[in-house]
């Protein structure tokens, strides 16, 4: 036992026969074994185990052969070393047999030196310029040179590509730049390293330390480093961070166009290099798809689609929003059978390797156990269309059928893996779901905005008391229709109302409750009622409306309700501007001379409050006057407050305008911003005043014989009007409308006539007893009056003042 702990190395030779002809007393010292025990031996009974097959010609057959063998201590323990073997002739070139050296294994690295030769790291050192100064098998084979080829030569000669960062977005540095740095500092690194091998364009992802080597004096005379391939974790955990990023960038916006855009730019160029998105029709426009691709078309015919999203990597552009072109699958292709069976199906553009078998290219031979049913499809076709594989992916969202998405690699070697295909159809169904949204808010959305413009006036009406503009335009594609509305109301004596209005929330709701609201102002103004006392009238509508809305059975409540109501009315006689607000902003009224204020009025509270009065408010203008109606969501946005906003409008606001229209488009522009979320109306108009030789009226006695000289008065004007061809219409209606107030009413009694677009006649009284039409019977003397004036006039109604009322008729006038 002594002896083998002094005898690191012994000597022997061998014949060539295999026998044992020369021993050193160093094998005795290291084996036990005499030279006479040993000598005449065949080698193999040295062996602690089973020589391997063609020992030991395997073994020290070859010349400056080195191996690893366990050789038999006389004592019989086991004595691993290391032997070397080196071929011995004669003068006459005859094989002698073999000089053996036996070493013992521990006492130098000849194991560390295997080790690190046979790891599957990758392992080499470099000198501090990053010459090569070894690596090991693993390495060589990565980067496809033998360690001969490499001793000597520096990195960046070699594989000047790994001076270029393969993924420049990551912000990394080059892997040679690393390597500099830690020869520079003396700071190992730790670091992922993703990159293609030479002569392969698969990229490979290597987890890698670099540390520096130090002499004696700590001086750093070259750089180690090791690597190992960690390409399925590292993409797996990129499969990860896109999911996660497409769940944060699909969907972003409640548009099907634009969300299928996210879907394609969300996976060019990381997953593939092209991505198509194809819809039916239907949810383009927002209706419900089809139950399924038969139903879309006639048996035996191809399926028609639009292609909503088209991004390719190789142009970097895809198909504007809003511009979908029509396609069409075959009832036989890939395309249409996914549809049909719901399954996704992959296909790849495979040759024939050596043998006949199909090369499926990396990646794919590892995982075939986890392909589902029928996939993957080895379809040389592709190949055609420039395609190494594709992955078509039916879009489906809450079991209905919205279209299909294809993903297509053209310029990458590797093939598809069943990973990718769960990473497709991931991606498909959070944007199916995305644009399934999309669709229904969009249906939502058309029939709230139809609603709405049906509810809304669609043609200002003819009247001579101002010039009118309008806009309207709802909130932006994020935002659901509001309850904006305005509204111009013709009223009698000439004079018009304008209104606008806020109802409070979104949706169908809101636009079903402007609806009702505008219609209710315009019965309210029918019946000519004064501003404040019509918001009065509006306010108990609208806490009634709020009460029929509560939920009863198995109804879901609708949501709160309220609204805010400018009602203002001008008289183009007097040119008095009578306003009451439930509300609202106040108009802004910008006068002649270019002064620019809001009307000086107190608002009322909102509609649907109840219990609080409303102020009516009048005011003289200036012939020429410029009025600006509006709702909060012009001048209200995430930039600006509600006073920013009327300030911005009084400043864009121009009296000198010769047209109403191009100011509102002025005002719009500068005051929308494509990302407003609410509703905007405008309103403006400039006052006229009604010449006052257009204006006439007689204070009638409250006697009977005053009705020939009310007849003769009438006549007397229309003459001078040159309207004689009205006379015996007009004669009439005011001969009966000045009797009955005689008759019926209370004096003072007045009468007007006005001639404007129509020619209307007005006959005053103090009394509060409103006339109305009756039947008068056969034998009746009267109650045929009223009858008359409504068969002969195209108008007539009762108007109250604070002192009486006032009973009108409207005469339309020819041309």
């Amino acid at each position: 036992m002594a002896g083998k702990q002094n005898a690191p190395a012994a000597a022997l030779v061998v014949g060539p026969d295999g026998m044992v002809s020369g021993w050193s007393e160093s094998g005795r010292l290291l084996l036990g074994w005499t030279a006479k025990e040993a000598v005449g031996r065949p080698m193999t009974d040295l062996l602690a185990a089973p020589p391997p097959p063609g020992f030991p010609e395997s073994h020290v057959g070859g010349p400056d052969h080195t191996g690893l063998v366990s050789l038999r201590h006389r004592d019989g323990s086991t004595v691993d070393v290391s032997v070397s073997a080196h071929p011995l002739f004669g003068a006459d070139g005859r094989a002698l047999g073999h000089a053996v050296t036996v070493q013992r294994w521990e006492c130098r690295p000849v194991i560390a030196d295997l080790a690190f030769e046979q790891s599957p790291f990758a392992l080499g050192v470099y000198d501090p310029e990053l010459r090569f100064l070894w690596i090991n098998a693993s390495s060589g084979r990565v980067i496809a040179h033998s360690e001969e080829q490499v001793l000597g030569k520096k990195y960046r000669e070699l594989f000047p590509e790994f001076d270029r960062e393969l993924f420049p977005e990551r912000d990394d540095k080059p892997y040679t730049d690393q390597l500099a740095e830690v020869a520079r500092t003396g700071k190992p690194a730790r670091l992922i390293t993703v990159f293609r091998p030479l002569g392969s364009n698969y990229a490979n992802a290597w987890a890698t330390s670099i540390w520096p080597v130090r002499d004696a004096e700590g001086r750093v005379r070259a750089v180690a480093n090791w690597g190992f391939d960690m390409s399925a974790e590292y993409w797996a955990r990129q499969r990860l961070l896109m999911l996660n990023e497409a769940s944060r960038g699909i969907g972003r916006t409640l548009d099907v166009i634009g969300t299928a855009q996210e879907l394609a730019r969300t996976s060019v160029p990381r997953f593939v290099d092209l991505v198509t998105v194809d819809l039916f029709d239907e949810v383009l426009r927002g209706e419900e798809p089809p139950l399924s691709p038969a139903s879309a078309s006639a048996p035996g015919e191809a399926v028609a689609l639009s292609r909503a999203a088209r991004h390719s990597a190789k142009d970097d552009t895809d198909r504007a929003p809003g511009s979908p072109m029509p396609v069409s699958h075959a009832p036989g292709s890939v395309a249409a059978r996914c549809m049909t069976t719901g399954r996704s199906t992959v296909q790849l553009a495979a040759e024939p390797g050596e043998g006949g078998e199909w090369a499926f290219g990396p990646g794919l031979a590892a995982d075939p156990a986890h392909w589902p049913p029928g996939n993957p499809l080895i379809d040389g076709t592709i190949a055609a269309e420039g395609l190494t594989g594709r992955i078509t992916v039916p879009l489906r969202a809450r079991g209905a059928l919205l279209g299909v998405v294809t993903f297509s690699r053209s310029d990458r070697p590797e093939a598809f893996t069943a990973d990718d295909l769960i990473l497709a159809e991931e991606l498909t169904a959070k944007a199916a779901v995305a644009i399934d949204n999309a669709r229904r808010y969009s249906r939502e959305r058309t029939t709230a905005l139809t609603l709405q413009r049906s509810l809304l006036l669609q043609q200002l009406p003819n009247q001579e008391a101002v010039e009118v503009a309008s806009r309207y335009l709802p909130g932006g594609t994020g935002a659901e229709v509001g309850g904006d509305w305005f509204d111009v109301i013709p009223l009698s004596g000439a004079r018009v109302a304008l209104v606008v209005g806020d109802v409070v929330g979104h949706g169908l709701h809101a636009s079903a409750s402007m609806g009702r609201l505008r219609t209710a102002v315009r019965t309210l103004a029918d019946v000519d009622l004064p501003p404040d006392e019509l918001l009065t009238h509006l306010d108990d509508l609208v806490i009634h409306l709020a009460n029929d809305l509560q939920p009863a059975g198995r109804f879901q409540p609708t949501g709160e309700f309220g609204a805010t109501c400018l009602y203002t009315v001008y008289d183009p006689v007097s040119r008095r501007f009578t306003l009451a607000s439930a509300g609202h902003p106040l108009p802004l009224i910008i006068s002649p001379d270019g002064t620019r204020t809001p009307a000086p009025a107190q608002p009322g509270p909102p509609l649907g409050i109840g219990g609080l009065p409303f102020e009516a408010t009048e005011l003289e203008l200036p012939e020429g006057s410029l009025l600006a109606l509006y709702t909060d969501g012009l001048v209200a946005s995430r930039e600006r407050d509600v006073d920013q906003g009327m300030a911005e409008l009084l400043r864009v606001l121009n009296q000198s305008a010769t047209s109403l229209e191009g100011l509102c488009d002025t005002v719009l522009d500068t005051l929308l911003t494509e990302r407003r979320t609410d509703d905007a109306a405008l309103l403006l108009a400039r006052t006229h005043a009604l010449d006052p030789q257009h204006v006439v009226d007689w204070d009638i006695e409250p006697d009977p014989a005053q009705v020939p000289r009310a007849r003769k008065f009438t006549l007397d004007q229309l003459e001078a009007w040159g309207l004689e061809e009205t006379s015996f219409v007009t004669e009439l209606v005011v001969s009966e409308l000045v009797t009955n107030a005689i008759r019926y009413g209370e004096p003072p009694i007045r009468l007007r006539l006005i001639r404007d677009a129509s020619l209307i006649c007005e006959v005053s009284d103090a009394s509060n007893t409103a006339p109305h039409l009756r039947r008068a019977r056969a034998f009746d003397e009267g109650g045929r009056g009223l009858l008359l004036v409504a068969q002969l006039t195209q108008g007539w109604g009762t108007r109250h003042t604070t002192d009486g009322k006032t009973i009108w008729c409207a005469q339309t006038l020819p041309g």
